[in-house]
């Protein structure tokens, strides 16, 4: 049995130059429509053609070629890190929010790889 149980949604979070562009790119190459820009929180998300499956563009002056972490939604981020935790999971930092958008919670795999764990504070998921 998994320690945490997650929602039926992936977010693929990559980082941009320029949320705005690439948002235009995947949209003329790939087809994924535009969900939102948040301007904020830099950060924009857009609808694949594949279900449950989103490509998240967070805005970084100096991206990583090649990088790409997907992103697991919970419904208690909490809960979720504490039990991975338990499990001898290290994470990076404290669980971030943004108030009345989300939590966010980034954790390794045994080779290093980042991977990260969200709560949609919203209230529409």
């Amino acid at each position: 049995m998994p320690l945490v149980s997650l929602k039926n949604t992936i977010t693929l979070a990559i980082s941009v130059r320029d949320r705005h562009a690439s948002a235009e790119w995947f949209s003329d190459k790939l087809g994924f429509e535009l969900s939102h820009h948040i301007d904020e929180a830099g950060w924009s998300e857009m609808r694949t053609n594949v279900d449950g499956v989103t490509l998240g563009l967070g805005e970084q002056a100096e991206p990583s070629p090649g990088n790409c972490v997907p992103v697991f939604e919970v419904a208690d981020i909490t809960t979720a890190r504490s039990a991975l935790e338990d499990a001898g999971v290290a994470f990076d930092g404290a669980t971030e929010t943004i108030e009345g958008m989300v939590s966010t919670a980034t954790f390794y795999d045994p080779d290093m790889n980042a991977l990260m764990l969200a709560q949609d504070l919203t209230g529409s998921s």
